[in-house]
């Protein structure tokens, strides 16, 4: 497969805006950004991860496109608006892709609208499908830069974001571009909140992953992007393993066989040993089967790597959480003191679940130069990337 790099990110959730602000509080553990929030839930508070940064706002010419998931991205994309912008220098307008990731897009901005028409039978001045069709973000990140390319929006539900990375890479091998504007974008909403509180899944308190204790996810929002091309940079894609065990629509197969194979596959697509890999960011969402299945696959496959789960720091950021996720291994990779993100929870470890080695704050492994990271979705949809440092 074509070798490509991820040499450009922008980020933003929870944990603050921009790489520099994000990666002290991930590798300091800080879960600040998660509090209890009221209006998402009839009568409730619910525990969510809130962007609280300011988002910019949608140029005027591209209105039609203006939604907080679009802000949200737009954030993300002016932390490396230069490195893209070279690139369409250099490229040309029709050779740079975009493939980006979400689960709900702009529905936040048309939850009021909808609700009206429940009410009255017909929806306000103002109200735009559109605002929400998962088409809207690569839409609008085509026009932003005015791009004459590829684009597309993936949706797999909490694969989307890491699913793009595939997609772009293919797109890049078979010579359909040669740069990729890729990650995705989630804005909190009460579809999502009130599907997942409908299944019982919300923990009311921080999530607790892997704890004998979890009781269940929180949500949270954000956006990570990357500029991807051959072009030589500190991180490349070692490997990608997907898999579709399709067990249940909403549950995951219980022994984890779809999560072993992808993970297995990312392995061998990328040549390394299980003791190559120095760290694992877990899926870890919290929930009583997901972490069951996913403790069984990883120390299976890879025993006692150093390994954690960042939703207690985020919260799940659904369609962006690949790319969340993707964009602490690219920080870990590259932070100097060999820092790992580490694992926030109550230090109950569960005794039916595998010894998995979580990691506490300030836990460092300078030497490690391939990092896993897991997602895995509704529907049995599942992936696991490695990405591996490189001198440039």
């Amino acid at each position: 497969m074509t070798t490509v790099y991820l040499y450009a990110l922008g980020l933003i959730n929870p944990l603050g805006a921009g790489k520099a602000a994000v990666a002290t509080a991930l590798f300091a553990g800080d879960s600040s950004g998660m509090k209890p929030a009221t209006g998402f839930l009839a009568e409730q508070e619910v525990m969510v991860g809130k962007v609280t940064a300011p988002l910019p706002d949608i140029p005027e010419s591209l209105e039609k496109y203006d939604s907080r998931n679009n802000r949200m991205l737009l954030a993300a994309l002016q932390e490396i608006e230069p490195d893209i912008r070279a690139a369409i220098e250099t490229y040309g307008a029709k050779r740079v892709a975009v493939v980006l990731g979400t689960s709900t897009s702009g529905i936040s901005d048309n939850e009021p609208g909808i609700a009206g028409k429940v009410k009255t039978g017909a929806f306000p001045d103002g109200f735009d499908y559109d605002r929400q069709d998962n088409a809207s973000l690569a839409l609008f990140v085509r026009s932003y830069f005015g791009l004459e390319g590829l684009a597309m929006s993936i949706s797999t539900a909490c694969t989307s974001s890491a699913k793009t990375l595939t997609s772009a890479r293919r797109m890049i091998a078979a010579g359909l571009c040669d740069a990729a504007i890729v990650g995705g974008a989630d804005t909190l909403c009460r579809l999502t909140l009130n599907g997942f509180g409908s299944l019982d899944l919300l923990s009311p308190t921080l999530c607790n992953p892997f704890s004998r204790n979890r009781n269940g996810i929180n949500i949270g929002e954000g956006a990570a992007v990357f500029l991807m091309s051959r072009d030589k940079a500190p991180v490349r894609i070692a490997g990608i393993g997907e898999t579709s065990d399709a067990h249940h629509m909403s549950t995951p197969d219980p022994e984890g066989t779809g999560a072993f194979n992808a993970m297995r596959r990312a392995l061998e697509a990328s040549g390394l040993a299980p003791e190559d890999i120095g760290y694992l960011n877990l899926h870890g969402t919290a929930t009583e089967l997901n972490d069951s299945m996913e403790a069984k696959a990883a120390f299976e496959l890879l025993g006692r790597v150093p390994c954690s789960s960042t939703k207690p720091l985020t919260g799940h950021t659904l369609g962006a959480a690949g790319s969340t996720e993707l964009a602490f291994l690219w920080l870990a990779l590259q932070e100097e003191s060999g820092a790992l993100p580490p694992h926030v929870w109550d230090g109950e470890a569960d005794p039916e679940l595998p010894p998995v080695n979580l990691v506490a704050v300030g836990t460092k492994a300078p030497e490690a130069r391939a990092m896993m990271t897991n997602s895995f979705a509704f529907g049995g949809n599942n992936i696991s990337v490695i990405l591996s440092r490189e001198e440039t």
